[in-house]
């Protein structure tokens, strides 16, 4: 295993960060099943932990606390806040009302009394970034949290972030955690480059592409739309759909690279972000051992430039085959009244 600072935070860690999405009912609701994915991933020289506080609805950071007991301090703990907990207003978001309950919460879940990246999960249109920043200070300076980041922030929030640090005198986001994968590539573009530019580390996501990566959906292949990730999000698999036709034919060149390799597609999708010289670790998600196991075959696995010249025709840079960051869309898209004149000034103006 490999070793990368994070950022400039003095701190560092493994190239590979143990994902924790699939822990609870969401993916692998046995508990002691789930701990031993934990203790085999740090007993194969993972440091760097990473749930969020809506995983399971929590589940995930119990699960994470209870496999932390007595190897705490040899862990680098991240989680997130942002998605709504529970029923009722002001359970979400980013404002200093939600954060300072959220992360007692997960303090009390995880059973520690520090975090060591406490991640803001997505961006909030209706909370000024200067207070997101400013109550993470504040937990930062309580001992609470050790450093802070974000996490699918498009690169203009990031710059704003940054810009509003130095305005005000305020700490800044010190990671961004982005998708980013060999049929997702788009933050290549600005993201990484913006990320670079100011220091930060990158913790990266969904190497796999939502499962398109394992090699289990293939061009001309029956789908099973009634199980797994197919039947959360259909729209993703469904192999009608133009976007999943590309990212199938895609995969099927893909294959041909890792076979020539001497690899499986999984151990080539999850070397290839760490070749990015800005990505500090790439985010594992398994739900099994096994496929924990057979992702850390990657670790070792080194990527020669004309294999990254074959991948760049396949996939050219800064690309994306589907829309990566999953449901989550900024509010200037997803709101019409952000994008739309109201009728009366559209029928006044002519």
């Amino acid at each position: 295993m490999r070793y990368r600072p994070l950022g400039r935070t003095g701190i560092e860690v493994s190239s590979y960060c143990l994902g924790t999405m699939m822990f609870g009912f969401v993916g692998n609701g046995d508990h002691d099943d789930c701990v031993r994915i934990v203790h085999a991933a740090l007993d194969a020289g993972i440091n760097f932990v990473d749930t969020a506080d809506m995983y399971s609805s929590g589940e995930s950071e119990t699960i994470v606390g209870k496999a932390l007991r007595g190897r705490r301090d040899d862990v680098v703990l991240a989680t997130k806040v942002h998605f709504p907990m529970g029923e009722g207003r002001n359970r979400s978001g980013n404002s200093r009302r939600w954060i300072t309950r959220a992360v007692e919460e997960s303090l009390t879940r995880l059973g520690t009394d520090w975090i060591d990246l406490y991640q803001v999960h997505r961006p909030d249109p209706t909370t000024d970034v200067e207070e997101t920043l400013a109550v993470l200070g504040d937990l930062q300076r309580q001992g609470k949290i050790r450093t802070f980041g974000c996490s699918s922030f498009p690169a203009e929030e990031i710059a704003e972030s940054h810009h509003v640090a130095e305005r005000r005198g305020l700490p800044r986001f010190r990671t961004e955690q982005p998708p980013y994968s060999l049929l997702a590539r788009g933050v290549e573009r600005a993201v990484l480059p913006t990320v670079a530019r100011h220091g930060m580390g990158a913790l990266t996501w969904a190497p796999l592409a939502s499962g398109f990566l394992t090699g289990k959906y293939r061009k001309g292949g029956a789908v099973d739309m009634s199980a797994g990730r197919a039947a959360i999000t259909p729209w993703r698999f469904d192999p009608e759909l133009p976007e999943n036709v590309r990212k199938l034919e895609a995969v099927e060149q893909l294959i041909g690279v890792a076979d020539d390799l001497g690899c499986t597609l999984p151990e080539l999708a999850v070397a290839f972000p760490l070749v990015h010289p800005s990505v500090t670790s790439v985010i594992l998600g398994p739900r099994t051992l096994d496929q924990l196991q057979g992702l850390l075959k990657g670790a070792a696995l080194t990527l020669p430039d004309e294999v990254l010249d074959r991948i760049d025709e396949i996939v050219p840079p800064g690309t994306d085959l589907y829309r990566a960051d999953g449901v989550w869309q900024p509010a200037s898209l997803t709101d019409p009244a952000l994008r739309r004149r109201p009728q009366a000034q559209r029928a006044a103006a002519g």
